[in-house]
């Protein structure tokens, strides 16, 4: 979605090879899947991989929580200026959900999100591995609770409104700093650190660190993402509405 501008969203690369290639495989271009895989676990990587490390260098528990949201800020930033004209740099199932709400391509949904999950557990795994960690550790963070669980409904609506307000006024182009810059912020605007991402929230509960999960804590933070994402999908619809 944040690269609507520059590459069509429903994940079929333009001209007639791309579109040839495409139909072959149920209209979703195979370098489409393979950027919200790569962007997917990359973004795992970055939030649990700084985690950890600023556990290990930092016992100042505000200063573990600053230098995980600068690095994730940062690596995020990154990561959709990499994939934007690859696949839309989506990354997020509740910003793909509110996607396919407005173009209808629930085919690209359906063949997006559980790439995007599993990129997420990968880059969990690879995460642990890199800092010599057993490559899966449930966490035993439980974060559910009703402030948490509201303030993932805002964090949520938040990212997704304003995705939204980019590409809906021809702005795309800052989708990577603003999005950035937004994900940053909301570390500690929001009393749940703003997961934000219900891909993101299943690969960090394969993580028993600084930025983990408790799986029972999943479903719950899931319910609250889909929550916002709807409530932002219907605000920016009549904020910014497409002429």
């Amino acid at each position: 979605m944040t690269g609507a501008t520059a590459r069509r969203s429903d994940g079929v690369a333009p001209g007639p090879a791309g579109t040839a290639r495409a139909r072959r495989l149920g209209e979703i271009d195979p370098k489409a899947l393979a950027g919200e895989f790569l962007g997917s676990a990359g973004l795992a990587a970055v939030v649990i991989g700084s985690g950890i490390a600023a556990q290990s260098l930092s016992a100042d528990v505000g200063l573990q929580l600053f230098e995980n949201a600068f690095a994730t800020a940062l690596g995020l930033t990154v990561l959709i200026l990499t994939f934007q004209t690859v696949s839309g740099a989506h990354f997020n199932p509740a910003v793909t959900v509110a996607d396919a709400l407005t173009s209808r391509r629930w085919r690209t949904a359906t063949a997006y999100i559980p790439v995007q999950i599993l990129g997420c557990i990968a880059g969990a795994v690879l995460a642990n591995l890199m800092f010599g960690l057993p490559a899966v550790s449930w966490s035993t963070t439980d974060r559910a609770v009703p402030a948490t669980l509201l303030a993932e409904v805002v964090a949520t609506s938040g990212l997704v409104f304003l995705i939204f307000a980019l590409v809906r006024t021809g702005r795309s182009a800052w989708a990577g700093p603003a999005v950035g810059a937004y994900i940053g912020a909301a570390y500690w605007f929001t009393s749940s650190t703003s997961f934000a991402n219900p891909a993101i929230t299943i690969g960090r509960a394969f993580s028993d660190t600084f930025a983990g999960i408790a799986p029972a804590s999943v479903l719950p933070y899931i319910g609250a993402q889909l929550v916002g994402a709807v409530v932002a999908w219907a605000l920016a619809r009549s904020m910014f509405p497409v002429r």
